[in-house]
């Protein structure tokens, strides 16, 4: 009972900091089965028109794996794109099960999807970096319940369509020299910024 229960306040402490970010505008839920032995699937929250014309979805389920570099908290995906196109929300949440527990999601990491994401767009690959649609004091959440022993942290990453030759470049000069280039980070539909 004890440990369904903590979480099930995981869970809740999650929804409730993402309820309070969206103001209170009620989420779609997607699940993605899991691929991983005695662990729960991933479910993506998506929102519509959040903020103003932004498709935007989160992940809960990435933060219950573990990886060694995850010293500080574990991360949860966020996407923002200006789409009409789940395909954008359920590939974050397909690579966010995918991955968890073998891919850290810091900053920087790219991830080749293999193939377009859309139809709407050439694009094939993420990066992960900061979700600036999120406030910065907002993207660390403590979801630890009651009776929880020291603090349960969830980081909120940003996951940013890219091209095939933007994700090489990044490899080759690093998240800020792209990050630095003219593009916008919601248009799927972009030409390459390199």
């Amino acid at each position: 009972m004890g440990h369904d229960r903590r979480v099930a306040s995981r869970v809740e402490n999650y929804l409730a900091h993402l309820d309070r970010l969206s103001g209170g505008v009620e989420p779609r839920f997607l699940p993605v089965a899991s691929t991983k032995e005695g662990m729960k699937g991933v479910t993506v929250i998506a929102y519509r028109h959040l903020p103003d014309d932004l498709a935007t979805a989160l992940t809960y389920g990435v933060s219950l794996a573990e990886h060694a570099d995850w010293k500080l908290g574990s991360p949860e995906l966020c996407i923002s794109v200006r789409s009409e196109d789940d395909r954008w929300a359920w590939a974050v949440g397909h690579l966010g099960e995918g991955l968890r527990g073998s891919c850290p999601f810091t900053y920087g990491n790219t991830i080749d999807f293999g193939e377009r994401i859309s139809m709407e767009s050439d694009m094939t690959a993420f990066v992960v970096g900061p979700p600036i649609v999120i406030e910065a004091d907002d993207r660390r959440i403590d979801v630890g319940g009651p009776g929880h022993e020291g603090h349960d942290i969830v980081h909120l990453v940003g996951m940013y369509p890219i091209h095939e030759a933007e994700r090489q470049y990044i490899r080759d000069h690093g998240l800020q020299s792209f990050w630095n280039l003219d593009w916008d980070f919601y248009d799927v539909s972009r030409r390459p910024a390199i």
